[in-house]
């Protein structure tokens, strides 16, 4: 599947992982380095590393390699981390005090502007200094703020009246934890991305399960 760029979907997914990659490196002080290299270090064949980069310009040079703090720079680039995208977060129980504490968000340039819960004995507390507002002030939120991003960590049976009421006042982008395929029943001018922690585990299961069998054989 192809972006409206014509870029293909697993390269665009695979961009976060070079990035984190990257970032590593210039922690551990490293200037440059080859596709080999990389390869080596992230397990991705040097071939499918140049084909991707190549994607967005290509970036290294034949003899020298990639100079790694500019590959950083341009893929966050790319991926728009080189602006700020503001960001609510509905539901404020463990996941979304979870998702509202992780600090990383805003070094990544995620600023989290608003924490809404529909759980009274919540109301007026804290989390990281924003204060938990009730779903009944959402809309009123939304005519005010700009918000780029809205994380859902709700139950399924309420997530696509959310996601309606949401884009309806403008959200154009939803990091989906409910366990529903938003993407299937918004309009498509919607990004959505569904994020679906139960499926990660059952794959990590069935690689456990698999590779114990081997292990037998």
């Amino acid at each position: 599947m192809l972006d409206e760029k014509g870029i293909s979907k697993a390269v665009i997914a695979r961009l976060p992982r070079y990035y984190r990659y990257l970032g590593e490196l210039i922690e551990h002080k490293v200037e440059r380095i080859s596709s080999n290299e990389l390869s080596d270090l992230m397990k991705v064949t040097a071939s499918q590393i140049r084909q991707d980069l190549n994607n967005f310009g290509g970036f290294g040079q034949q003899g020298y390699g990639y100079n790694v703090r500019y590959l950083y720079n341009e893929i966050g680039r790319i991926l728009g981390l080189d602006r700020t995208h503001t960001m609510i977060i509905i539901g404020a129980g463990h996941l979304g005090q979870a998702l509202a504490n992780y600090v990383k968000f805003e070094k990544r340039g995620f600023k989290i502007i608003g924490i809404f819960d529909v759980d009274p004995k919540l109301k007026g507390k804290s989390m990281r200094d924003i204060k938990i507002q009730m779903m009944s002030e959402l809309p009123q939120f939304l005519k005010i703020h700009r918000v780029d991003i809205a994380t859902l960590t709700i139950p399924k049976d309420s997530a696509r009246e959310v996601a309606d009421l949401l884009v309806n006042n403008g959200v154009k982008a939803i990091w989906n934890f409910a366990h529903i395929d938003l993407n299937l029943v918004l309009p498509k001018e919607v990004i959505v991305e569904n994020v679906h922690l139960s499926e990660s585990l059952m794959c990590l299961s069935y690689n456990l399960t698999h590779a114990e069998g081997m292990q037998k054989n």
